[in-house]
């Protein structure tokens, strides 16, 4: 017997929600964003060769583009396991920015310690500023009926305000104007991949991808195991498909908003690791650059399954690379064309990610009328 969806998809096969709506939502949008191109006076099919090799046509170009989706992977997990509870996190920003105050704290603090102590202190930084970060929402939506999308949106500027006074006041580098901290120490940097592979002489063109990329797949396993094969992920799992189950089967729904919260704020913190101890070497302003609000489209995108996931994080990193590639070859499609794409993919992934529903359910169901 197939197993098949509930909710809005209800009646389809599972394979078709989890594999084939996203197919088709995605080249909607891929549709769509051609006949854009098209009005601009371009030819969309040499677009898409030159965004595909630049995402994926030579070594650096892949480094950048898994360096990019590392980052969405973090805030795409954030997501999933707050939707997994019911929830709609869309503070993973605002959680991905303080995670990041909590790496600086202990690189510039603690850089005493050797790189195998230091290395797991600051994960540990990001994951619980991250989680402090998510808790005021996460309680306040558990035992006050605060909505946790309102909550979440206003914490994303109160963490903006607050780095910006931070970094202006507290901790700039002394005698510098920057509104950035002193760089971090040598080794309290993650090493790139493209180092450790020339320790291992494999020779690999530069890029910024580092070890954060294997910590993000290792959530990935953990995320997995977590929501399907624990206890504690079948009754956050319970509360988000039934609250008055829930409570009939002994389950407390505010506990579990709270650790899925919690859970959430640290994945989303974690991004923080391949910014600044990945790349930037400080704590600087907007380093999340929206990747908390775009692990919101990966998330839906991926169904909130860790192999999902990862596939849609990969193809928003491909967009980010091979929309600068783009760019820069083809000066008419500017950086704020390849955002309209990247609109229109979580357009269809997110607004519309029903939109082929009835078409499918009543292709389906001629196929086995037939």
């Amino acid at each position: 017997m197939t197993a098949t969806a509930t909710g809005p998809a209800a009646g389809l096969p599972r394979w078709a929600v989890i594999g084939l709506l996203p197919v088709l939502n995605l080249l909607t949008a891929f549709a769509v964003s051609g006949l854009v191109v098209l009005l601009i006076g371009e030819d969309p099919w040499r677009v898409v060769r030159i965004l595909v090799w630049g995402a994926f046509g030579f070594e650096e170009a892949i480094g950048y583009t898994l360096f990019y989706a590392t980052n969405f992977i973090f805030t795409g997990l954030a997501v999933a396991v707050a939707f997994h509870c019911g929830l709609f996190n869309i503070g993973g920003e605002g959680q991905a920015y303080v995670g990041g105050l909590g790496v600086a704290l202990v690189c510039l603090h603690l850089d005493f310690l050797p790189f195998a102590l230091i290395v797991p202190a600051a994960m540990a930084g990001a994951a619980l500023f991250g989680a402090a970060w998510a808790f005021v929402p996460a309680f306040l939506q558990a035992y006050r009926g605060s909505h946790v999308v309102i909550t979440t949106i206003m914490f994303n500027f109160i963490a903006a305000a607050l780095m910006v006074y931070l970094l202006v006041n507290v901790m700039s580098e002394p005698g510098s104007v920057q509104p950035e901290t002193r760089p971090f120490a040598a080794h309290a940097r993650l090493p790139f991949v493209h180092e450790i592979l020339a320790a291992a002489g494999i020779r690999v063109a530069a890029s910024p991808l580092n070890l954060s990329f294997v910590w993000a797949l290792l959530c990935c396993a953990f995320v997995w195991l977590f929501i399907w094969h624990t206890r504690a992920g079948y009754r956050l799992r319970t509360v988000g498909f039934s609250p008055p189950a829930a409570r009939y089967g002994g389950i407390s729904p505010p506990r579990q908003v709270l650790i899925a919260m919690l859970v959430s704020g640290a994945l989303a913190g974690c991004m923080s690791l391949n910014e600044l101890m990945g790349v930037q070497h400080r704590l600087l302003l907007e380093f999340s650059a929206g990747y908390g609000f775009a692990g919101i489209a990966v998330a839906l995108m991926g169904r909130g399954h860790p192999v999902g996931i990862l596939l849609a994080s990969l193809l928003f990193g491909a967009l980010y690379q091979g929309g600068a590639e783009l760019s820069f070859e083809i000066p008419r499609i500017t950086r704020d064309m390849v955002v309209v794409i990247q609109g229109l993919v979580i357009l269809f992934a997110g607004a519309l990610e029903y939109l082929f529903v009835p078409a499918l359910r009543l292709a389906l169901t001629r196929r086995h009328g037939a």
